[in-house]
């Protein structure tokens, strides 16, 4: 688009806890446009949660949340062609680009993972990216990794 800035769309909070991240955090985990089926997987995957953490002070929300938080990267490489070479050169993300990248790792990597039942994995994935551990904070590190080896292209960004 030349002219002008798309519309952004109005996410509306989701029944539960009230949040549009859940709702957003759902919307990537959908499949064929099956919302409230996406919903339900969620909701499931929270409940186990729960059942894990009880002994512990926290909830399960609050281990999204910090499921979130471990998975988001804050630096990404981007491919530049600079006189016939072409250089990886890193760059900060903007805040909502952050959080669909942790979103959409988080899920990914949560399908990958070997249990019953997707609530199962993505309990799993989400209480290790809680922990600072599996496969989506793995990635982050990478990463955070490749922007830190590639800093000396840094003066190449826009």
């Amino acid at each position: 688009m030349r002219k002008r800035k798309p519309k952004l769309r109005i996410v509306t909070p989701d029944p539960r806890y009230g949040d549009t991240l859940v709702t957003q955090f759902v919307n990537n985990l959908m499949y064929s446009g099956k919302k409230s089926t996406a919903f339900a997987v969620f909701y499931d995957a929270m409940d186990i949660i729960k059942e894990r953490v009880a002994n512990e002070e926290i909830d399960e929300y609050e281990v999204w949340k910090r499921a979130i938080n471990n998975a988001m990267p804050q630096v990404e490489v981007r491919s530049r062609r600079i006189g016939g070479a072409t250089f990886q050169i890193p760059t900060e993300i903007r805040g909502k680009r952050k959080m669909s990248i942790g979103m959409k790792w988080l899920v990914r990597f949560a399908r990958q993972r070997s249990g019953k039942g997707f609530a199962e994995k993505m309990a799993a994935e989400l209480l290790a990216a809680s922990r600072n551990e599996g496969l989506a904070v793995k990635r982050k590190e990478e990463t955070h990794k490749m922007a830190e080896s590639n800093r000396a292209f840094a003066h190449y960004g826009r």
